[in-house]
């Protein structure tokens, strides 16, 4: 392996070991934030945020394999059992998001306001771009298609922040009830999206199961 390749690949490893970290700090304190508030949007935020913990790590995951030399076929296989996770945690995500959006709207519910959420949500708008740089840039040094989907998967994440802040603002500063289950009903699309995504690449790899 020549050397710059390997100074790239500990490199990119780090950046998802750092992802990682982040990523279930989100999680821990959206889900709080969005029990506390009863915020729809911020615990689909939290949920979706958990397929990123898992994307990440298993990508952080295989670059080590190949720093290592892990068998090819053994990588293979294990992508295609990761890859059926997500897409089986995803469909999970949209029914419960769906369930739960749908209900609170019938009923009416609206959510508290937190600063807990809003606070989570200001630092992922601003770490979330820098991974997005950083994945770009290491998916094109390494010709890594994993890579580059990974940062666009983040840049999806970004957006839906937006959403899920603007949902939280709206309810404050309008006492727009309904925004809150309406942000997180524009989650689902894209979370749907990804699982199918995921499906269909698992069903594409093939591997010697010997």
């Amino acid at each position: 392996m020549e050397k710059s390749r390997k100074k790239n690949l500990k490199e990119a490893r780090t950046l998802q070991i750092w992802n990682v970290i982040y990523d279930v700090t989100e999680v821990f304190i959206s889900l709080i934030a969005g029990i506390t508030a009863n915020s729809s949007a911020l615990i689909g935020w939290a949920l979706d945020s958990t397929i990123e913990v898992i994307s990440a790590a298993t990508l952080g995951w295989r670059l080590h394999g190949e720093l290592k030399g892990m068998d090819e076929e053994k990588v293979k296989r294990r992508k295609k059992i990761t890859l059926y996770v997500i897409a089986a945690s995803f469909t999970l995500v949209c029914l419960f998001i769906s369930y739960d959006s749908i209900t609170k709207l019938i009923n009416q519910e609206t959510s508290n306001w937190s600063t807990l959420g809003l606070i989570i949500l200001l630092v992922s708008l601003v770490v979330n771009p820098i991974l997005i740089y950083y994945k770009r840039k290491y998916g094109n040094k390494l010709d890594s298609p994993a890579l580059l989907a990974d940062a666009k998967d983040t840049f999806i994440c970004l957006y839906q922040t937006v959403v899920v802040l603007a949902g939280l603002l709206l309810v404050n500063w309008l006492g727009w009830w309904w925004a809150d289950p309406v942000a997180a009903l524009l989650i689902v699309p894209y979370a749907a999206k990804e699982g199918w995504e995921a499906h269909n690449k698992a069903k594409d790899i093939n591997y010697n199961a010997e």
